[in-house]
């Protein structure tokens, strides 16, 4: 059976891509577009990282995982808890090829921290594997026992690059930072491809986006493609590889902030209460500038030792107040709805359907001067199937491409220009599969991210689950007769630590 070798490219869009492709500068991904099977594809909402590589990798959107951003808002117990990995109750492909006796490895995937037993090597990687706001983790993040040890020795591995990038002002050794490591992600995967003997072996490049967000198409963002470039020419040389790139969602330019729980205030949805940010805010004294003047006179460390967590979270952020304290900038006595970024909306229990009516009809008629602000309004439902459909939110925004649906509060502004991303995530993203079980197909219709893991199972043979919703592509070179089968249940995860996610989460940007 032939190995697979997947390239996850976080914020991948051909939008991004096709002039460079065009002009010539990505010789070898050209040529693996020109010679092979490949899609647009469309991410489930919200498009971000939290839910979408799980709804990659399970095959399912995010009613059948549990998590539907990077945040769960509990309206009923009057708090918000950030999301970790563990708290995705799914299987995923590799738990159903290592059922089948073949070995998986995973490689610096979001959701996949703290790592968990798969039937082969995994190392944790993205926003949730985290030691500190401004530390990369050094231990506890791959398995099984002795790996982490092997991969520092070899290849000096890093789960974060440091520098840290915090800017779109930072061009130069925080740059270089997220070369290296993505180049070691490369080297990593491919060293236990060979050495492991693995069937399978993913790998994420997460901070390609974090480039994309800060810099969009700009020079940086350009020279981690070229690499990344280089090593797709190194990997469709291999004989006996299926080789197939993919990414959790699209990006494209920011053109407009538009704060959600401020409409939802001006309109009606929700009531405020005044916080440091009132205060703090008009004299200019936010995280974002105070981590710039820390940055600049190299006492980063220092103060995220000295200066407890308690003090750190009153400095506001500059899109106003975020997470946990929202909550403390909302009288939920008057409020019916309350909004996470980039689309989901929950609202108080007991509230009307029709209160519910009314907010997606008022939604759907915001407009700005480039026409209606969002592609679509949704009730959750209506997006989302499985079982934690109710834990999820009651209407769900789907953002222009654009547009930044941002969730701070306090800014007193709707719209704004864009704050921090020059490309904000979109919808739509790539997908392109090549070698021996793969036909060449050319272009075709547009595909689910949800279609990917079915399509690999039937690559490897192995029969689908049927929870999944994703349906097998017809790019096989041969005609793959599989199967179905009952899902697999990986019992209790582990816990992680939500503020240590969140830090980092907004150190990117994620969370501002």
């Amino acid at each position: 059976m032939t190995r697979t070798f997947v390239v996850g490219l976080d914020g991948a869009s051909w939008r991004l891509l096709d002039p460079w492709l065009e002009a010539g500068d990505l010789p070898n991904l050209a040529a693996l577009r020109d010679d092979h099977t490949w899609a647009e594809t469309e991410s489930c909402l919200p498009p971000v990282t939290f839910p979408n590589w799980k709804c990659y990798s399970a095959g399912k959107d995010p009613g059948g995982l549990g998590v539907f951003w990077f945040e769960h808002i509990d309206l009923a117990e009057e708090r918000i808890d950030v999301a970790k990995g563990g708290d995705f109750k799914t299987a995923e492909l590799w738990d159903y090829l290592a059922e089948d006796g073949q070995t998986p490895g995973v490689v610096n995937m979001p959701t996949m921290y703290p790592p968990r037993d798969i039937g082969g090597p995994v190392v944790a990687g993205g926003p949730d594997a985290v030691q500190g706001e401004y530390r990369s983790i050094d231990s506890g993040y791959a398995a099984p026992e002795g790996l982490e040890a092997e991969l520092e020795e070899l290849f000096d591995y890093r789960v974060h690059p440091d520098p840290l990038l915090s800017s779109n002002e930072e061009r130069g050794a925080e740059v270089d930072a997220i070369l290296d490591v993505m180049e070691r992600r490369f080297e990593v995967a491919l060293h236990l491809l060979e050495e492991k003997e693995l069937d399978f072996v993913h790998v994420t490049l997460f901070y390609l986006n974090v480039l994309q967000h800060f810099f969009w198409n700009d020079e940086p963002t350009k020279r981690a493609w070229e690499m990344v470039d280089e090593q797709l020419g190194e990997l469709a040389a291999m004989d006996d590889l299926n080789l197939v790139l993919m990414s959790d969602h699209g990006c494209g330019p920011t053109t407009t902030e538009f704060y959600i729980n401020e409409w939802l205030e001006q309109n009606g949805y929700q009531a405020h209460e005044r916080t440091v940010e009132d205060f703090f805010r008009p004299l200019g004294l936010t995280r974002e500038n105070v981590l710039g003047v820390a940055k600049k006179a190299g006492v980063v460390d220092l103060l995220a030792k000295t200066v407890p967590e308690s003090i750190q979270q009153l400095v506001p952020q500059s899109a106003g107040a975020k997470r946990a304290r929202k909550l403390e900038a909302i009288d939920l006595s008057g409020t019916q709805a309350v909004a996470s970024g980039q689309g989901p909306i929950y609202l108080m229990p007991g509230t009307p359907e029709s209160v519910r009516d009314q907010l997606v009809e008022d939604l759907r008629a915001v407009e700005d001067s480039e026409g209606k602000m969002f592609d679509g309004v949704y009730r959750g439902e209506e997006v989302y199937s499985g079982e934690y459909v109710d834990e999820g939110p009651e209407v769900v925004v789907d953002m222009r491409d654009g547009v930044h649906v941002n969730d701070g509060i306090g800014g007193g502004e709707v719209t704004t220009a864009p704050d921090r991303w020059a490309a904000e995530n979109t919808r739509n993203g790539i997908f392109l599969a090549s070698g021996p079980d793969f036909a060449s197909e050319g272009e075709i219709d547009q595909i689910s991210i949800t279609d990917m893991a079915p399509t690999i199972l039937a690559a490897h043979g192995v029969d689908i689950p049927t929870d999944m919703v994703g349906e097998v592509l017809p790019i096989h070179s041969e005609e793959r007769s599989v199967g179905e089968r009952d899902p697999i249940d990986i019992g209790a995860r582990g816990e992680g630590t939500s503020e240590e996610v969140a830090d980092r989460l907004q150190q990117l940007g994620y969370m501002e």
